[in-house]
This record gives structure tokens, C-alpha cells and sequence, in this order.
């Protein structure tokens, strides 16, 4: 599910690499039947990942795994979104990453390219669980390196339009709907937003996965094309980063740059519409003001009829360096298998990723309307990608943050961001 990295900060290995070290250091190594060490204790296996609202429903599934294979026990270890890939930097840095733990498509390349994680290859071939046919192509091939598949698939996201339903009641207008396209959105936003600061009518934010990214599709442009070249000075994209930077300039939308600030704009009741993923559900229902005002539809669609929703999914890794590969690869088998994937979505930790799951999952939910994230598979985008998205991506925020304050023309920015873009997808042909 995609966000904005922050810059990894080596100078922090010595006080983050404890943190996830001691699930591999600590134990002897298993025996060969990967049931308990040598010494009868069980074995333990760390699994690393970045969301809290998943641990719960995560930490029932380790425990039916437990239940089935006494002499493996699993610590999960959760380090938020803004700190878990500077963790993982120093953890790798220090040879002791989590045995188990959660991979994305920005980062896949780097560790997967420096030996940083186990291939699976042969495992998933030898096994009768795990078959990457029951998983979409699109999220298979992210996790796959020459030929190596380096992740199994856990789950998938769509991205949804929420709204308060108070807000549109209380301004007389009807709530959003397929039928909507950008045109309503704008005229809509312009009715919700109050003009004292105190509500705006869209939340805008400076995010791409759950903002400009969809926008960017859906009017035809393009982020990077397949042959490793920027789309942003393609006029589509800026025609269509102009809309979406219209919100701000036009005081609909209020300026805002983080995850959390998005997420509690949504909370206090600030915003009267915003465009979230399918990974916020958990927070959001356990939220009482959300569970009670709001509710959420698909994308509105360009003008032009064409709907698309950025699609991405995380992947379960296994650290190369494990000292109880077979053990970890027994917790990965189950969270890949059929019966993991339809606990995982059925508890409603996430989207599984397994084919044929996702009526569990929309059934795990009755205070929103969660099948739109359902219906938004078949307008499904694979979430702009490439070997070096983490140096591109990282640089585009702060290239098109300039644009988004009104410090500068959006075409003058999209059109720099492609040149920075391109200058590093060098690196890779």
C-alpha cells in the first residue's frame, strides 16, 4: 500500500538493529525436522511489519498457526510506515533482519538484487499449498527477480472515495455514486467547503497512491512507461495534475503533506470527501465519529467515463540470513495458503490476495460499503514502479511540493520532476 519513504538514516543502526535482531540471534539452530531447537525449546520466528491495525487479526492467525505446529511460536514486531524501512536499512546493515517479514514494490528491487532475501523459488514449487497461479499476475511479477519469486503475495489494495454522509445531509446534496465523474467532484467539493477554514469540500493531499496517481490514469497520462521513461511532462499527466492541485489552490482542499494529517483531517471532521485505500478500514471503523458520519464509494471517473484505481499489494519475505529457514518458511506457506488467506480476509486484516477471497473479506465489514474497493479491482492500475523507485519518487514530492504551495506552475514542476525521473531511470538500461 503506497506512501512517502522517508530517507534512510544509517546513523540510527546501533539503536534499531537490536530491536529486530534478537529473534534471530537468540536461538540455536533447529533440528532437521524444523520442530523445536536442540535444546526442546520451541523455535521462534520474527515476523516484521509496519501496520497495527493488522497485528490483531494477524496475532489470531499466529496463533492458529502455533496451535497446528507446536514447536514454532511467532513475535510479531510492528514498526509504523515512517520508521520501518529505516529499521529494516539497519537491520539488514547489521545481518539481523526479522526472519519473516512484510516486502513492497519500492523496495523489492534493492533487497531482493543484494542477496538481503531468501529465494522462494523452489520452495513454492515443492509446495502443495502454494500456487502463484491463485494470485494476480501483476502482484506475482513485482516479487519476482530474474525469474526468482523473492515474496508471496499477501494481500492486494484498491483505492475508494470516502465521505461524510452528515455533511452532504446537512448541504442538501445527494452522496457520491458511481455516476460521478470529476466535474461532480469539483462542483460538490465547491458546496461542502465552507471558506472559514473550518470545512473544506475534498481533501486534496499531496499523496500518490491515494491522490494524484489515480487522476494521473484516469486522464489517460502516465507516471513511468514500460520502457523506463517519466510520464510527467506527458500533457495528459499535467492536465490531469492540474485538476488535482486545483482543490488546494482554490481553497477546497486544505494543504496537507503526511499520512496522519490526511487520516485525521478525515477524523475531525475537516474534510467532507477524501480518497483513501482499502488499508485504512480497520482504523476507520474503529474510529466512532467515521463509523458513525461516514461512508465510501468507487473513484469518481474522468470526464470521459474512463475509472481507474491504483492497485498494489505487500508480499511476504523471509530473510536470506534466517537461521530457521524451514520454520520460516512454514509461517509464509500458511499465510499463502488458502485457509491463511481466507482467515487473513475474513478477520478483516486485509484484501487477500488469494483468488476467489474477496467476498470474506467485504462479508468481515457492515459499517461501510466496502465491496466499491471490490468493484474497483477491474479498474485496477499496478502502482507505478521500477527498480529505483525509492530515489524518483522520493525527489517527485519534493519537486511537485512546490507546484502544490503555488511556488510555481504545475507544468513547470511535472516537467522538472520527468527530467529528474529520467536522469535516474538511466540507471537502469
Amino acid at each position: 500500500m503506497k506512501k512517502k519513504i522517508i530517507s534512510l538514516i544509517l546513523t540510527s543502526i546501533l539503536s534499531v538493529t537490536g530491536l529486530v535482531g534478537c529473534g534471530n540471534s537468540a536461538n540455536p539452530v533447529s533440528g532437521q525436522d524444523g520442530a523445536k531447537t536442540s535444546g526442546g525449546e520451541p523455535v521462534h520466528i520474527t515476523y516484521g511489519i509496519w501496520d497495527s491495525n493488522q497485528e490483531k487479526g494477524l496475532r489470531k492467525m499466529a496463533d492458529d498457526f502455533e496451535s497446528k505446529n507446536p514447536g514454532i511460536k511467532i513475535d510479531i514486531q510492528v514498526t509504523g510506515w515512517t520508521d520501518y524501512w529505516t529499521m529494516l536499512e539497519a537491520a539488514a546493515t547489521g545481518g539481523s533482519l526479522p526472519d519473516t517479514f512484510w516486502m513492497h514494490s519500492n523496495e523489492i528491487y534493492k533487497y531482493a538484487s543484494n542477496g538481503m532475501l531468501l529465494d522462494l523459488t523452489d520452495k513454492i514449487s515443492k509446495s502443495s499449498e502454494v500456487k502463484l497461479s491463485n494470485y494476480p499476475e501483476g502482484l506475482v511479477k513485482i516479487y519476482n527477480l530474474e525469474n526468482k519469486q523473492y515474496a508471496v503475495p499477501k494481500d492486494y489494495d484498491t483505492i475508494g472515495l470516502w465521505y461524510n454522509k452528515a455533511m452532504f445531509d446537512k448541504a442538501g446534496l445527494s452522496y457520491p455514486d458511481e455516476t460521478w465523474n470529476w466535474d461532480k467532484l469539483y462542483e460538490a467539493a465547491k458546496k461542502l467547503t465552507t471558506g472559514d477554514g473550518k470545512q473544506y469540500g475534498f481533501l486534496a493531499g499531496l499523496a500518490d497512491q491515494e491522490g494524484f496517481y489515480n487522476f494521473i490514469y484516469q486522464n489517460g497520462g502516465t507516471v513511468i512507461t514500460d520502457d523506463k521513461v517519466s510520464g510527467y511532462d506527458n500533457p495528459k499527466t499535467i492536465e490531469a495534475m492540474k485538476y488535482y492541485m486545483r482543490f488546494v489552490s482554490e481553497g477546497l482542499s486544505p494543504k496537507i503533506y503526511d499520512d496522519a494529517a490526511r487520516g485525521e483531517a478525515m477524523q475531525n471532521g475537516l474534510c467532507a470527501m477524501g480518497v483513501f485505500g482499502s488499508w485504512n478500514l480497520t482504523a476507520f471503523s474503529s474510529n466512532e465519529y467515521m463509523a458513525k458520519n461516514f461512508n465510501v464509494t468507487v473513484l469518481p471517473s474522468a470526464n470521459d467515463g474512463k475509472r481507474v484505481s491504483i492497485f498494489n499489494g505487500l508480499g511476504n519475505a523471509i530473510s536470506a540470513n534466517t537461521k530457521h529457514p524451514e520454520e520460516a518458511w512454514k509461517w509464509v506457506e500458511y499465510l499463502s495458503s488458502k485457509e491463511g488467506q481466507t482467515k487473513q480476509a475474513e478477520l478483516g486484516v486485509a484484501i487477500s490476495a488469494y483468488n476467489g477471497t474477496a467476498d470474506a473479506w467485504v462479508n468481515s465489514n457492515k459499517t461501510f460499503n466496502i465491496k466499491s474497493f471490490i468493484d474497483m479491482v477491474k479498474y485496477a492500475q499496478i502502482v507505478p514502479y521500477s527498480n529505483t523507485t525509492k530515489k524518483w519518487e522520493d525527489k517527485s514530492f519534493e519537486l511537485l511540493k512546490i507546484a502544490y504551495n503555488g511556488q510555481k506552475p504545475v507544468e513547470d514542476s511535472c516537467k522538472e520532476t520527468a527530467k529528474m525521473m529520467n536522469d535516474i531511470l538511466k540507471e537502469e538500461k
